[in-house]
């Protein structure tokens, strides 16, 4: 049965799609089968995985929309050896055109019941705002990884997450859950990072990751090759440390699994 992870912070520029093409790579590199949504009208995963949004013929929006079934927007050959729900450059207007749609909360969860199975993980980039693309991944996870960069106003933007999220819980979907917390575009030599990363460590406990995402031009400069970084330069740190996630995330469900 395939986990279900949202990638999601309402807050922007925190490394979210950053970080769903390189966990998704990651995973794939270690022979799970993966699959990336991209929910969101930038339409960065999908270029970031080599695919030109702008020559998408079935797309998430065709998906959410016009109700095509998610295997024929489906995208086999990537950059980063998964599979793909492309965006396109009208995915912008979906968001108009769901307000009045009729079950317009679950069109992705029911969309991916007949393909889900055929996954390990599906990872679904989120805009960075809460509108009916968000709602809808949400509802369709099982869970939501938050990145998060250790700056000033990170723990203010994951309060209003959590809440968005307990929200959800009580209205749409009870099983929602936080999968995990992950510190991102971190800076050891910063003094603002080490205390925001010992605040997230203080108040979620295990929730966040031990892996730490550092900055690194490798990491940022791999998209505009239409690539994630463990298939642009693996030994970069920024490579390293998403394999380092993967694995992780591995370890922690053969402990739950075996407890």
């Amino acid at each position: 049965m395939a986990k279900i992870i949202a990638i999601s912070n309402q807050k922007g520029g925190v490394g979210k799609t950053t970080t769903c093409i390189n966990l998704a790579a990651s995973l794939a590199l270690m022979d799970k089968k993966v699959l990336v949504i991209d929910a969101d009208p930038q339409g960065n995963a999908t270029m970031g995985s080599g695919i030109n949004k702008y020559r998408v013929e079935c797309s998430v929006r065709h998906v959410l929309i016009d109700g095509a079934d998610a295997m024929s927007a489906l995208v086999t050959e990537t950059n980063g050896a998964y599979h793909l729900i492309p965006a396109d450059d009208e995915l912008v207007a979906a968001e108009f055109k769901l307000r009045d749609s009729m079950s317009r909360e679950v069109r992705l969860k029911n969309a991916l019941e007949p393909i889900k199975d055929n996954y390990d993980y599906v990872f679904i980039d989120c805009p960075p705002s809460l509108n009916y693309l968000s709602i809808n991944a949400m509802c369709a996870a099982n869970s939501i990884m938050v990145p998060i960069q250790c700056e000033y106003f990170a723990l203010e933007g994951l309060t209003l997450l959590i809440d968005t999220v307990d929200k959800l819980g009580r209205e749409v979907n009870p099983h929602i859950r936080i999968e995990g917390i992950l510190r991102t575009m971190y800076d050891n030599r910063n003094r603002l990072s080490q205390d925001v990363s010992n605040d997230l460590q203080n108040s979620f406990g295990d929730l966040v990751y031990r892996t730490i995402i550092p900055r690194n031009v490798r990491l940022a400069e791999a998209p505009s090759y239409g690539k994630p970084a463990v298939f642009y330069d693996r030994s970069c740190a920024g490579a390293k440390a998403y394999v380092a996630l993967a694995a992780e995330i591995l370890e922690k469900e053969l402990l739950a699994s075996s407890s």
